[in-house]
């Protein structure tokens, strides 16, 4: 009896795994759910949670350059990565050139600028020269397993890995990616393809003139970056360069005002949290447009160095073209 019933007994363990969301990990359990509820099947989510090669192996590196004292220094390393970036302008103008119908075509569907978008691909991975060397949900599954919601910010941390998982998991299913091909090249903070984005973005990614969107390919990269600005930002109408002030010259100054003082923020008075900034545009009504416009792109990366140094490079290049 027992050779005849062990069969049985196994075959239903394995049969109700892929019909339900119990796991271990509370964690998964979650993921899971989230996915089933975005049309994923049960088994492509129990099979892809319980993947040695999806979630028994970690990122060591990620997780080290994700915790406080990395990112700290990350942010203030993004004035020298705009410093050297500015050698790089001609190639930027270059690149607008040789995707000019592209841009053409991202311009009027979404109304961004193109040198906007050149420039944040510039300041994301070199317009494509830097090749991420990490797996997206390797990174997340690494944050979710480790990470203790012990604090705020590693609350954060573990919803962020959470939905962003949930966001890959989905993708591969509704591209009919087999699980063990669901490898997303990332960055070490798990941001995928040339215009870096998080899975979570990916309903923003736009093909160019086709249904399926590649963001390792550079048109779908430039329409898709366009498309978030315009859906995420409300970036509907291009900017005007001629009220634009000298970007040489506010960036020069935006960093001395952020050495100066503590809690700076070029648009900011204040966050949603209550916490108050030092706000550089604060009472400069001469800088009125540069700050609305600063703020979409801060919608993208929402550090101030990051969205100065975007500005800086896109008004060098409309002056070069």
């Amino acid at each position: 009896m027992i050779k005849i019933f062990l069969p049985l007994f196994i075959s239903t363990i394995l049969f109700a795994q892929y019909t339900n969301c119990d796991f271990k990990n509370e964690h998964y359990s979650d993921i899971c759910k989230k996915v089933v509820k975005q049309g994923v099947s049960y088994e492509y989510a129990n099979k892809f949670l319980l993947s040695y090669f999806r979630t028994k192996k970690f990122d060591e590196v990620s997780y080290k350059y994700l915790q406080p004292r990395y990112i700290k220094k990350h942010r203030e390393n993004e004035k020298k990565a705009n410093n050297v970036l500015v050698k790089y302008v001609p190639q930027m103008v270059q690149h607008l050139k040789k995707y000019k119908e592209v841009y053409d075509y991202t311009e009027q569907k979404f109304g961004v600028n193109r040198e906007i978008i050149a420039a944040i691909l510039l300041k994301e991975t070199k317009l494509g020269k830097i090749k991420p060397t990490h797996d997206a949900f390797i990174v997340f599954n690494t944050l979710v397993v480790r990470t203790k919601p012990n604090s705020s910010r590693e609350k954060w941390l573990l919803k962020m890995g959470k939905t962003n998982m949930a966001s890959i998991i989905t993708y591969c299913y509704k591209n009919n990616i087999k699980i063990e091909e669901c490898i997303l090249p990332s960055s070490y903070a798990g941001a995928v393809g040339i215009p870096q984005f998080m899975p979570n973005s990916f309903i923003y990614a736009e093909g160019y003139k086709r249904a399926y969107a590649d963001l390792t390919k550079m048109q779908d990269a430039i329409v898709s970056a366009g498309k978030f600005l315009h859906k995420k930002a409300n970036f509907t109408q291009l900017m005007e360069w001629d009220k634009i002030p000298d970007m040489q010259a506010i960036e020069s100054a935006w960093y001395q005002y952020e050495f100066d003082n503590e809690d700076a923020s070029f648009v900011y008075e204040k966050s949603k949290s209550g916490k108050v900034y030092n706000c550089f545009t604060k009472n400069k009504p001469q800088l009125k447009y540069l700050r609305d416009y600063t703020k979409k792109i801060m919608r993208y990366n929402n550090s101030s160095n990051y969205a100065v140094g975007v500005m800086r490079l896109a008004h060098d290049a409309h002056k070069m073209l």
